[in-house]
């Protein structure tokens, strides 16, 4: 019987525009690009160059502090840019498509008989291995780091995030693989939801299954960490999207490498949200062709509306991207009265408006707008309320701010990611950048701790 924990702190936004779980199949894209920037805390050295040709698993670039961990191109095809930014950031390696796809043959293998070093020397071989993060600093991981636990989370809570189990209808047994493989690494917990009823992920072996029951963000893999294995210094715990887990099951079942995941078309701007059957790295013009509703004052996410990021329609599916939405901007709005409308239509976490009358079932249409200016920090509980953490959140955030790294690590840094703060960000009175704050603070430490 699993586990259950219940959470009480947090808060569930319903927005307008959930994907219904309908899924098409996406054709090939003339082009598909890998993006370094999703992998946090990677300095990219790329390995191929233009005119080269790569089959579908061959890497495109490594780690340059760690060169055995390379990213694997998701399609075959011609390497047709290498795009650089400033001081020759690399911002993506663009692959053309080939007609007939090719794939490197990595070789079926029983996960059951391998032990944790083939493991491990499989995903990098594979080029999949990157695809790993870590607690503490939230970045993907390097080999020479021992976990002393991996976690998974199948629950995805955030406004308008892609349920996982459309994903997983039909790759139960590569889901099942991967978690097999990763638990031959180490003690591998698994995170779900109580409304999630999949046989796969209920009865799922080989892993410890824990069942969180509350609002957002009890899907966050940080709060399950938090309350199951809390991070010290000095150690470290691996987190693994559960897509990925899928990616690994179905490198040790059919010897390939396959970038294919289900994602959520959501959003208040899009016509008929619904699920898409994908490749990492598509163009986000393929995915959204006849789907926006308008592309005048829109913003387009590569991700979720609190942790996604602000994308154009050029830009590319991101690695770790379950969901692509899109909401109104507002900068068109004009308000007559401003903050002092009853605003039936619109959220409000205080009861500022009168739409609290309406019940939590409303559906709302919230657009980007910050509906405020930045301000000094209001110590006031809010992040607590939504934060179902054991830290002194307000307190960490003034620490990071102030650059206080001893006064940071007593409040728990080692424990946090920036997507644990978006909750609060959200509901933050000073309208603060809680998660770009955050992220600055694991940078500085990780760096002074190198």
């Amino acid at each position: 019987m699993a586990n259950v924990i219940k959470l009480r702190k947090g808060l569930d936004i319903n927005l307008q525009g959930k994907a219904k779980t309908v899924t098409r199949s996406q054709g090939m894209s003339d082009v598909y690009a890998l993006v370094p920037n999703d992998f946090i805390g990677l300095q990219p050295k790329v390995i191929v160059k233009e005119g080269d040709h790569v089959k579908a698993g061959e890497g495109l670039f490594v780690n340059k502090k760690h060169p055995s961990i390379k990213f694997a191109s998701p399609v075959s095809g011609t390497v047709e840019a290498i795009v650089r930014g400033d001081r020759r950031k690399v911002l993506s390696v663009n692959v053309k498509a080939d007609a007939e796809q090719q794939f490197i043959d990595f070789g079926v293998k029983d996960v059951n008989s391998l032990d944790a070093e083939s493991v491990k020397q499989s995903l990098l071989e594979a080029g999949l291995f990157g695809f790993i993060n870590q607690l503490p600093y939230a970045v993907s991981t390097t080999e020479d780091v021992e976990p002393k636990a991996i976690f998974v989370s199948a629950l995805r809570d955030m406004p308008l995030a892609a349920d996982f189990e459309v994903e997983l209808e039909g790759n139960e047994s590569a889901f099942q693989t991967g978690l097999t493989a990763l638990s031959k690494i180490q003690k591998t917990y698994l995170g779900i939801g109580a409304n999630q009823k999949s046989d796969a992920l209920t009865n799922a072996k080989d892993v410890e299954v824990t069942i969180f029951d509350g609002p957002c963000p009890a899907g966050n893999v940080g709060i399950q960490v938090n309350h199951l294995s809390p991070v010290n210094k000095g150690e470290v715990v691996w987190t693994v999207e559960p897509s990925v887990v899928i990616f690994i099951g179905r490198l040790f079942t059919t010897g390939k490498v396959d970038l294919t995941r289900t994602i959520a078309i959501a959003g208040s701007k899009i016509h008929e949200p619904d699920y898409v059957k994908t490749l990492v790295g598509t163009p986000l013009k393929d995915l959204l062709k006849d789907k926006l509703k308008t592309i005048d004052n829109v913003r387009i996410i590569n991700g979720n509306p609190l942790t996604g990021r602000k994308a154009l329609l050029d830009d590319f599916l991101g690695a770790h991207t379950s969901e692509v939405t899109a909401i109104p901007e507002g900068d068109n709005v004009n308000e007559m009265f401003g903050w002092i409308l009853p605003r039936i239509s619109q959220f409000s976490v205080n009861r500022s408006y009168f739409s609290w009358l309406q019940g939590k079932k409303k559906a709302y249409k919230l657009d980007a707008r910050i509906k405020g200016g930045e301000r000094h920090m209001i110590m006031s509980g809010e992040y607590d309320k939504v934060l179902p953490m054991d830290i002194m959140a307000e307190f960490l955030i003034k620490s990071i701010i102030a650059g206080d790294i001893d006064k940071q690590e007593q409040l728990g840094i080692y424990e946090v990611s920036p997507e644990d703060f978006a909750l609060a960000e959200f509901v933050d009175s000073s309208k603060l950048p809680l998660q770009q704050i955050v992220r600055n603070g694991l940078d500085i430490l990780r760096k002074e701790n190198a």
